[in-house]
């Protein structure tokens, strides 16, 4: 059994408008996003092990904020360039080369890839994951590389508007 963590990052600013993409920070309302949820998501039993986030601002910004807000906190990280996407299928490439000795992943990224990988992985649908959303999902393989359309459990969905 494998499970993915998926967390959308927090609500960026706009208001810079010369900031590339990639480096847009999190508004005001991201900020209190990520202190809202991090219990929630911790609750929910995600334990923050191998966690994967794209190099953005954005997404870095909201791990950090979450782990800042867990109780515990020291949480290891790694940034994967490719997880600077908005594509399922380049997701789903990138969970295909992950270590199948990794049982539990949290990936940190963006839309429209995250809400379109739970809805390729699981047999319900979501319109969307939220800014500073968090799903999970349970994965009946034994190698990463088998994880296969609709066969997945979506075992959380949670957002801030929640709480």
């Amino acid at each position: 059994m494998k499970t993915l963590h998926l967390i959308r990052h927090a609500k960026s600013s706009w208001k810079n408008l010369e900031l590339s993409d990639l480096e847009r920070p999190l508004n005001n309302r991201g900020k209190q996003a990520c202190r809202i949820m991090a219990l929630p998501i911790w609750e929910a039993g995600c334990r923050f092990e191998n966690v994967f986030c794209s190099p953005s601002k954005r997404t870095r910004s909201t791990i950090k904020r979450l782990i800042k807000n867990m109780p515990e906190n020291d949480i290891q990280w790694h940034v994967s360039d490719d997880l600077y996407c908005f594509h399922v299928n380049l997701l789903l490439d990138w969970c295909g080369k992950l270590d199948d000795s990794l049982e539990s992943v949290v990936i940190v990224s963006h839309n429209p890839g995250l809400t379109d990988l739970i809805n390729r992985l699981c047999d319900e649908h979501v319109d969307n994951l939220p800014t500073c959303g968090y799903a999970a999902i349970e994965l009946p393989a034994d190698s990463w590389q088998q994880i296969t359309r609709h066969r997945g459990q979506l075992s959380r969905f949670l957002y801030p508007k929640l709480f």
